[in-house]
């Protein structure tokens, strides 16, 4: 979670797709050119330890856009696919 937040912020969409579950994935990443991305509160985890198929992460990632500031909250899904962790929904 913490490797693709740093990827919204650094706009590398290169690796949020390579991180992206192949059935859920999107063609493409239209960044906003405005909005940085300033941290993110990871609030809660459920499984995704060694032996765990699949996991959630519950976040907070704030953001500066045009001098206003705003976060987006979500509860993520990851799976393993092919052995790695990946972005489901």
């Amino acid at each position: 979670m913490r490797s693709r937040y740093s990827a919204f912020a650094a706009q590398d969409e290169a690796y949020l797709l390579q991180t992206w579950h192949s059935r859920t994935r999107v063609a493409r990443i239209e960044f906003d050119a405005e909005q940085r991305w300033t941290h993110l509160d990871v609030l809660a985890t459920t499984d995704g330890g060694m032996l765990h198929p699949t996991g959630t992460v519950e976040f907070r990632a704030h953001y500066n856009r045009r001098g206003v500031l705003g976060s987006q909250h979500e509860v993520s899904h990851f799976v393993r696919e092919d052995g790695r962790w990946v972005y489901l929904d």
